[in-house]
This record gives C-alpha cells, sequence and structure tokens, in this order.
C-alpha cells in the first residue's frame, strides 16, 4: 500500500509559478508510476501528468505540455509538478495518485487505472 501526501498550493498572481510536491511513503517507490489529476468546481477530475519513477519518462495532457514539468526524487520519494505561466483557469484542487504499469500514451489520463490518491491541494491562480 501506499500513502501519498500532496503539499505545496498557494494563491498566485496569473503568470506566476508554483511547485506541487507528491510524497510517497509504504511502498517501493520505483515500482509505481505516480500521476496528477486536478478538478475545478463543477468539472470532471482532469489528467495532468504522469512519470514512471523507475526511468523518469513523463507524460503530460497536451494542453498543459510546455508549462508544466514533473520530475521525480527517488531519494526523497517525492514527485514534483512545477507550474509555470499560471492562469486563472488553472485554479483547481490538484491530487496526485500512484499505480503500477499505467503511465503510458494516453492510458495515464484515465483516474480509474491509478490504485492510491493523496488528499489534493488547492491551487488559486488570480487575474
Amino acid at each position: 500500500e501506499v500513502q501519498l501526501q500532496a503539499s505545496g498550493g498557494g494563491l498566485v498572481q496569473a503568470g506566476g509559478s508554483l511547485r506541487l510536491s507528491c510524497a510517497a511513503s509504504g511502498s517501493t517507490f520505483d515500482d509505481y508510476a505516480i500521476g496528477w489529476f486536478r478538478q475545478a468546481p463543477g468539472k470532471e477530475r482532469e489528467g495532468v501528468s504522469c512519470i514512471n519513477t523507475s526511468d523518469g519518462v513523463t507524460y503530460y495532457t497536451d494542453s498543459l505540455r510546455g508549462r508544466f514539468t514533473l520530475s521525480s526524487d527517488n531519494a526523497k520519494n517525492t514527485v514534483y509538478l512545477q507550474m509555470d505561466s499560471l492562469e486563472p483557469e488553472d485554479t483547481a484542487v490538484y491530487y496526485c495518485a500512484a499505480g503500477v504499469n499505467i503511465c503510458y500514451a494516453d492510458n495515464f489520463l484515465l483516474p480509474g487505472v491509478y490504485d492510491y490518491w493523496g488528499q489534493g491541494t488547492q491551487v488559486t491562480v488570480s487575474s
């Protein structure tokens, strides 16, 4: 079993940056892929990005590629989502999730393929 703790959210002005962290515990870190999702009020949960912690390969949803960067520090069992050039439309609760062999093609966009979820961290971008 994996426990996930998301952190780093906050209030930022449009054009600013935030770095979210997802700290994992309870199992072998590089056995899992870590994904990020976000959910804005009244909208469905949306896949953002995924990283295979075993080799560092990353995937992004097309609309966010270039502004968001995902990385992993396996020594710290932590994945980081660097978010730059933030827009008000990025306002949402951001969740990290873990699963095995799920981070490829568009598969990582499916919430149902993940086994474990963190509690979410609020990101608010003001205009």
